[in-house]
């Protein structure tokens, strides 16, 4: 099923020509209202009547995390506050959060485009849907809600945290679907099987709606595993609004873009140059209907590439790779590129290892040294050493053809690392420069 058949199925030229006009007014609307980008705009030389075609997106500066914190709290506001419904914001914990301000049209542009990759997903009124996210100045509870009871399914409010209770409501109301970190789905099956419930056999959730942080190939397969439910991935951040840029329609072929509401371009992480369709390299965003707080050329940081060539489920939406790591989260150990969705392909080959990891760099003399922490399954942890070194040769093998480089195993008991209803720090870097 497909939620908009007008905006999802539009032809390619005509989508264009709709993301250049709506170009042109985010550009107008920005340097007319907001001081940071006039003079952002000003030292490029460029002007909304730059603009004739979507290749002169190049033009405009771009805009970083950093930019974005020191406006904070009201600074890259394009309306006065009296007409702000909502504020959302980053959670803050490197300093001050990012804030994001919400129109009634916004409002309505967020939900329209969370009940487009909730439909993608195959969630509609048949369905209870428990919400594992937290409700706060975090987008993604507030933004899947909207969205579920945009479509007409039945909304479970829960927030996360108090994982037992989770598993009773989950049996008790017979949720269909659920919303959380992939992290949390997968800690949520211990917690489970702890209580004596079989996710796949005495509960009904038949399909999870991820997001948060990327959820991996390995990651996907274990929830799969331990679920039975359809894994479906979706992607946005709080920067340009949360989420809702782009998710999942099953055919396993990228996720569909939201074009009509972002404009999306890679580039070169390191020179900023643009590439072309097919190309992997970093994500950046420009909103295109954004009142309260338009954004220009947002660097995300996260590394994927784009497709332009419509998929079989019939829509001709551009459409993403699944983010294969963040160039800020990628690690550069003995000259090889390393990102954590790696390890958690590797893993996800092992029997007896779990996705449950820390990766920690350290320098031993001139070299990277690269430890990592995995923790075991119940069933395959025990004192016999000569298994716990067959898991750790078998661990080091997947790693060496997936990777490329050797590291250091450390080997850990069942319920030892971290877990969390948010996102996962997996990567613990220790090297000093």
């Amino acid at each position: 099923m497909i939620w908009n058949k007008e905006m999802e199925c539009m032809d390619r030229q005509a989508m264009e020509r709709l993301q250049l006009t709506r170009l042109r007014e985010t550009v107008s609307q920005a340097y007319e209202r907001i001081p940071f980008y006039r003079g952002a705009l000003d030292k490029k030389g460029v002007k909304a009547a730059d603009i004739h075609t979507l290749a002169d997106l190049q033009l405009l500066p771009f805009t970083t995390k950093q930019d974005l914190r020191e406006q904070y709290p009201y600074g890259l506001f394009a309306v006065p506050l009296k007409e702000v419904v909502r504020v959302h914001g980053s959670s803050g914990t490197t300093g001050k959060p990012i804030v994001v301000g919400y129109t009634r049209n916004d409002m309505d542009t967020w939900t329209e485009a969370l009940a487009r990759l909730i439909t993608q997903a195959t969630v509609g009124p048949e369905d209870i849907t428990q919400i594992a996210f937290g409700y706060g100045l975090f987008t993604g509870g507030f933004g899947l809600h909207y969205g579920m009871e945009r479509v007409g399914a039945t909304v479970v409010p829960m927030s996360s945290g108090n994982s037992e209770k989770q598993i009773m409501l989950m049996r008790d109301f017979g949720t269909t679907a659920l919303v959380s970190t992939p992290s949390y789905a997968l800690h949520l099956a211990e917690v489970a099987k702890n209580m004596g419930v079989d996710p796949k056999t005495d509960l009904r959730v038949r399909v999870g709606l991820f997001g948060g942080e990327p959820c991996s190939p390995g990651m996907e397969a274990a929830i799969h595993d331990l679920w039975g439910m359809r894994v479906t991935d979706n992607y946005g951040l709080t920067e340009v609004g949360g989420p809702g840029v782009s998710g999942d329609c099953g055919m396993g072929e990228g996720q569909h873009i939201c074009e009509d509401f972002y404009l999306t371009e890679i580039i070169d992480p390191d020179t900023g140059a643009p590439l072309p369709y097919g190309e992997e390299g970093e994500l950046v965003i420009t909103t295109l209907r954004k009142e309260a707080c338009p954004v220009l050329r947002y660097r995300t940081r996260d590394i994927t590439r784009l497709m332009p060539e419509p998929c079989p489920c019939g829509r001709t939406t551009l459409r993403m790779r699944k983010i294969r790591g963040r160039s800020d989260d990628m690690l550069i150990i003995k000259g090889v590129n390393v990102f954590p969705s790696q390890i958690e392909v590797a893993l996800a080959e092992v029997t007896g290892a779990t996705m449950y990891y820390q990766m920690i760099v350290t320098k031993r003399g001139y070299t990277d040294a690269l430890e990592i922490k995995v923790e075991l399954e119940p069933a395959f942890f025990s004192d016999d050493f000569r298994k716990l070194k067959e898991i750790e040769r078998n661990i080091l093998r997947v790693l060496k053809r997936v990777v490329g480089i050797e590291c250091k195993i450390t080997l850990v008991s069942p319920q030892t690392m971290e877990r969390t209803t948010g996102k996962s720090k997996r990567v613990l870097d220790l090297r000093e420069f």
